[in-house]
């Protein structure tokens, strides 16, 4: 699963990256984005834009919002079999922005749990692919939410964990964004792992583990945290 990440860039190098304009909210610098809260992505609605929704999807038929904090995340493998995704993957996709990733660890006898930090090697800004609705609230409000794909783990994600977001190819954003593409069997093929020779994963401090924490002391390897305390 995708339970928390990162985007830490700043609103021009988003609107540079991503070759579109920024359409209500002026987004500050994220580093560890939790399930319900409020976050960039970018729908295409004749053109791309960004627009803030929260992280949990709410189709539109559900009775209540509360359905979201159990959808953060849809398995790639069957968007097309449930209905809580099915339409949203033909019609309602978006892109994630994102800098990184968190996944914990299970290690040793006890199973203790490592907050790990993934990115791409190149430290640059990725796009994971995600799905959007719209749910009107009882007093006629709408409400937009998104969640994130997941897939199967590449070699680096494996013995972190059993899935991963899918992190789209840059040359495949477009495509994932077209709302008149429909051909969802070749929309699945865009959800294949990405490739481990291009990220890397290091450990993080269990700061990251309480969503209240926000800051950039969420991204700092430990390593070098403890090098600064025990130089020798």
């Amino acid at each position: 699963m995708c339970g928390r990440y990162s985007a830490t860039a700043y609103k021009k190098e988003l609107m540079v990256r991503f070759k579109c304009q920024i359409a209500d909210q002026d987004f500050s610098t994220r580093y560890n984005i939790a399930p319900m809260q409020q976050a960039p992505v970018i729908i295409n609605n004749g053109s791309a834009i960004f627009k803030s929704m929260q992280w949990g999807l709410v189709p539109s038929w559900a009775k209540e919002a509360a359905l979201g904090s159990k959808m953060i995340n849809a398995r790639a493998e069957t968007l097309n079999q449930k209905p809580s995704f099915r339409k949203s993957f033909e019609r309602r996709r978006c892109l994630v922005p994102a800098d990184g990733f968190y996944e914990w660890k299970r290690v040793g006898e006890n199973k203790i749990k490592i907050p790990m930090r993934i990115v791409l090697k190149n430290r640059g800004a990725f796009a994971f692919a995600g799905l959007w609705d719209t749910w009107q609230k009882p007093d006629g409000n709408e409400l937009q939410t998104f969640t994130i794909i997941t897939t199967q783990p590449n070699e680096l994600m494996d013995p972190i964990h059993n899935r991963m977001p899918v992190i789209l190819h840059e040359k495949d954003e477009d495509k994932w964004l077209d709302p008149d593409f429909k051909d969802t069997l070749k929309l699945s093929d865009l959800l294949a792992p990405y490739s481990a020779d291009e990220m890397e994963a290091y450990e993080v401090l269990p700061l990251v583990n309480s969503p209240r924490n926000d800051s950039p002391g969420c991204l700092k390897p430990v390593e070098r945290i403890r090098e600064l305390f025990d130089p020798a």
